[in-house]
């Protein structure tokens, strides 16, 4: 596993030019983009940008929007070839999205129906390029608790929906808040492996609040409040041999406030913290 820069959670907005450079001076070794606009920038163009900074496109922004009406998913649908074949000229082959919670308007097993068609018909238009698909559930029970109907929020749901999808390039948005705020526990690495695993977001929790009534949108830097066990999710994901990007998604106002290099060294400086704390050797 690898550090990757995504400039957008930590409230910088850079273009890819610039994301480039923020993430290449401060150390990173991948980066998140907009496949829309690479392909404005151009495909070869982008690929030297990154080189020249030793970056790698790790994962592009999930390119359809699945959760309106259906003119509006068959028209995300049918933009999704030429996008997923940029990506994979880029050598970018991975993307995700998350699940809410729960719904309003569908109970669970036709929700679970819902997502299960729309996702597998965008799931089998990225496997034609070897992409691979990320599911993130949402964990806290305080997101689930507005909805009418509960749906998703633990890691096995999401990998019975990855499975029920059954195209075989599906698995999960693995992010330490939900997998702490749903109960998770280290032993769950013991079911998993790298396939399991598409992407991966670290952060971390406001002490002194129960699990339960923890809000998804308050957290913290990771490894700054130790709450959420780190180490023992950091080595979980270098026992399976994830091979993935890593990247923090605080949501944390503090960041938010910094100059833009000084919240992409805070960042980066975070993720080299919280590496120390669980003994992963840096990638060369």
């Amino acid at each position: 596993m690898y550090k990757a820069f995504n400039p957008g959670p930590i409230g910088v907005k850079a273009n890819f030019e610039r994301a480039v450079e923020l993430a290449g001076h401060a150390g990173f070794q991948g980066l998140y983009v907009n496949i829309n606009e690479v392909i404005a920038y151009g495909i070869e163009k982008a690929q030297d940008r990154l080189a020249n900074h030793y970056l790698n496109a790790c994962a592009f922004g999930f390119p359809v929007d699945f959760r309106k009406d259906e003119d509006t998913f068959k028209n995300g649908l049918a933009k999704l070839p030429a996008l997923a074949k940029a990506a994979a000229q880029l050598g970018c082959f991975r993307t995700s999205t998350y699940l809410a919670p729960g719904s309003d308007e569908l109970p669970f097993k036709e929700n679970f129906e819902f997502h299960r068609k729309r996702l597998g018909e965008v799931a089998k238009i990225l496997a034609q390029q070897n992409i691979r698909m990320g599911l993130e559930f949402v964990g806290p029970k305080t997101s689930r608790a507005k909805r009418k109907y509960e749906f998703i929020y633990t890691a096995q749901g999401m990998l019975e929906l990855c499975e029920a999808i059954g195209t075989g390039n599906v698995g999960l948005l693995l992010d330490c808040w939900h997998w702490y705020t749903s109960g998770g526990t280290t032993r769950d690495f013991d079911k998993w492996t790298n396939k399991t695993i598409v992407d991966v977001h670290v952060n971390d929790a406001p002490a002194g609040i129960p699990v339960d009534e923890q809000i998804d949108n308050r957290r913290a830097m990771p490894g700054e409040t130790g709450v959420i066990d780190i180490k023992g999710f950091l080595q979980g994901l270098q026992k399976i041999g994830y091979d993935g990007p890593v990247m923090v998604e605080p949501f944390s106002d503090r960041v938010r406030k910094m100059p833009e290099a000084e919240a992409v060294k805070a960042t980066k400086e975070s993720l080299d913290k919280i590496w120390k704390i669980a003994g992963i050797p840096e990638r060369k």
